[in-house]
């Protein structure tokens, strides 16, 4: 018995069912390449701010003035969080689609950047997603700014607007990916080759 469609609409069915399936597949992988190119660009620019802080690090406190135990004890939570967060951006390169470890960055982002605050309250620059100057001194609790639902702005320690565009963009990414692969009929190509929802950096 033949495994073969008997009939000419038979075939022009799986014609049209393959061009389909290769078509929508291509579309996903390059909406993931686009969450991987804006990842890349996201992680130069954070390894900007770790070199900025890791060099604030360094030149605190001045030479000529020899650390106290109450300096060094309140530079080392700073110290911890810098650590912590460059370990987890190293992790985090290798797999930057996996929703767990995207998570575990964004914390150790928030629990890095409230350390450089408290440590230097006056020397914190916040900027709007398109990098727009927004206000050079950290966020008021529960104020926000943008659409309701977008990341809040983060109050980076180094004044370039480098970090939040890249952030913006990898998030506006990450949805456009998010939102093919659940998209009927796509979600069915996304199944069948296992492709997985990414998350964005909160």
């Amino acid at each position: 018995m033949s495994l073969l469609p008997e009939s000419l609409a038979g075939w022009i069915v799986a014609a049209v069912l393959l061009f389909w399936f290769v078509g929508a597949y291509n579309r996903l992988v390059r909406l993931r390449a686009a969450v991987l190119q804006a990842y890349g660009q996201l992680d130069a620019a954070l390894g900007k701010q770790l070199d900025f802080v890791q060099a604030s690090i360094a030149a605190d406190p001045p030479p000529e003035a020899p650390p106290t135990g109450e300096s060094l004890s309140s530079i080392a939570p700073l110290q911890a969080a810098t650590a912590q967060l460059a370990t987890l951006l190293g992790a985090t390169r290798l797999r930057p689609l996996e929703a767990g470890g995207m998570a575990a960055l964004a914390t150790a982002l928030q629990v890095w950047i409230g350390a450089w605050q408290r440590q230097h309250p006056d020397q914190v620059t916040v900027f709007d997603a398109d990098g727009t100057l927004s206000r050079p001194a950290q966020l008021l609790p529960g104020t926000t700014t943008g659409a309701p639902g977008a990341a809040e702005p983060i109050g980076w320690p180094e004044p370039s607007a480098a970090a939040e565009i890249a952030r913006s963009q990898f998030n506006q990414a990450v949805a456009q990916y998010n939102a093919a692969i659940a998209q009927f009929p796509a979600l069915l190509v996304a199944w069948a080759v296992r492709l997985r929802p990414a998350a964005p950096l909160l």
